[in-house]
């Protein structure tokens, strides 16, 4: 059985999250520029391209239970969170490729062909990997270094996503656009970094003691008190970020009156997200992690509450708050992941079998369930005061409701998140107690 020494090195840490780059990379043109670029520069009907990203992100939600179950089931001489991972990675970097640079003449079909094998290749890659690194350390604060260094390379990753399809442009399909050169970076990189993770990274110790059916794996997991608490603050809180990242174009154009900035402020939210993350792990080292995660979002709270007092031309101070809730982003993306390896060892503890897998697909699952619902409910709340997507121009009332919606809803929605998790049971004691319990 394979070993991983403590303390895990901080070589190590960035062998693993190395990945997580040309991964990021994947997801933001999926679901934000592929659309556009299907319907503008390839020319197909907005019907036929939103169909078929329909079919994509159906198969994107059902991936996770199923993959998060074998993950955990595969037992080979290789490892079972290498083996499936490494077998993701030629799969994502062909079906991206494709994807991002299609032939002319490419049909609804070709997207959803090459999107499905996508959502599935990535799926079968982030899974092992967040479940390799929930596994890599049993030290409370170590896995706080762990998912802050890979949270910080996934929004390097976005940050490159942004850029190289903006500087060489995505208008002609014809030719080589900038969506064609970023399907090579990640066809190059993500072969090439995640190689090195296998070869660098050993496969974690299993401390299963016995294994469960099915029906027993999901009544342990319903048991898991800190986990239900956990995912549902996450759900809430992701809730929270994903409607003003659903509203932030409309915002810039419509309230702000400036189109022009809005890649550039999007690109300074993702650069200070990437600021963030050693300042979250910073106040986590020095409090418990649920408490680092609180003082993010009070904080979040307290900056939105002053975007709806901005007024039209306002981009230098809407800047700023960009750049404190892109600072504070980093709170949101490294330490509940963390916390997540935490409450895996509560289960571990209690039914005897080590089964990350399924806890981070049941995470990746509300990841996508939060976004999606966050459209769901943005944009008819939104067209109950007359704000139209499509209008050249909005009512008073419009972009009130815009202001409104874009930030006060969601802070509300993370003071819930906030009472949920202010007095969270599982701290760094009981932590120790179980991997004491677990090792033993």
């Amino acid at each position: 059985m394979a070993t991983n020494p403590e303390p895990v090195s901080r070589g190590r840490i960035l062998a693993y999250a190395l990945p997580a780059i040309p991964l990021a990379a994947v997801t933001l043109p999926l679901y934000i520029l592929l659309p556009t670029f299907y319907t503008e520069a390839v020319g197909l009907s907005l019907a036929a391209v939103s169909g078929a990203f329909v079919v994509v992100r159906i198969f994107d939600a059902i991936n996770d239970p199923i993959i998060g179950i074998v993950a955990d089931k595969i037992r080979t001489s290789f490892g079972r969170r290498r083996t499936m991972f490494t077998l993701a990675l030629p799969v994502v970097a062909l079906a991206a490729f494709m994807l991002f640079w299609p032939p002319a003449d490419a049909t609804a079909s070709y997207i959803t062909a090459w999107g499905v094998l996508l959502t599935v290749g990535y799926t079968m890659a982030i899974i092992p990997l967040y479940a390799w690194g929930a596994e890599l350390a049993g030290d409370y604060r170590t896995r706080t270094s762990i998912t802050g260094w890979r949270e910080g390379f996934v929004l390097a990753g976005t940050l490159i996503a942004i850029s190289i399809p903006f500087a060489l442009g995505v208008d002609d399909a014809s030719g080589f656009h900038g969506l064609a050169l970023l399907a090579i970076v990640i066809a190059v990189a993500l072969p090439l970094f995640g190689l090195f993770t296998v070869w660098r990274v050993p496969e974690p110790q299993e401390y299963t003691k016995q294994r469960l059916n099915m029906r027993d794996g999901f009544r342990y997991l319903r048991a898991n008190k800190p986990f239900i608490r956990l995912v549902i603050a996450f759900f809430i809180n992701g809730l929270a970020n994903g409607i003003p990242a659903t509203l932030f174009l409309y915002f810039v154009s419509d309230y702000l009156g400036e189109t022009d900035q809005r890649g550039p402020l999007l690109f300074l939210y993702f650069l200070c997200g990437i600021a963030g993350v050693p300042l979250a792990n910073f106040i986590a080292g020095r409090t418990s992690k649920h408490r680092a995660w609180c003082y993010g979002m009070i904080a979040a709270v307290g900056i939105f509450a002053l975007t709806p007092l901005l007024s039209e031309g306002d981009v230098a101070l809407f800047a700023i708050i960009c750049a404190l809730t892109g600072l504070l982003l980093g709170f949101d993306l490294s330490i509940p992941p963390a916390i997540q390896a935490d409450v895996i060892d509560v289960d571990t503890a209690q039914s005897g079998e080590q089964r990350s897998g399924i806890y981070f697909a049941a995470w990746s699952f509300t990841t996508k369930m939060s976004l999606a619902l966050a459209v769901g409910v943005a944009f008819p709340l939104l067209a109950v005061f007359g704000f139209d997507p499509e209008a050249a121009t909005q009512s008073d009332q419009a972009l009130t409701a815009l202001a409104m919606t874009y930030a006060w809803l969601p802070a509300l929605m993370k003071l819930c998140a906030i009472a949920l998790m202010w007095n969270f049971p599982l701290d760094e004691a009981m932590q120790r107690d179980l991997r004491a319990r677990i090792e033993g």
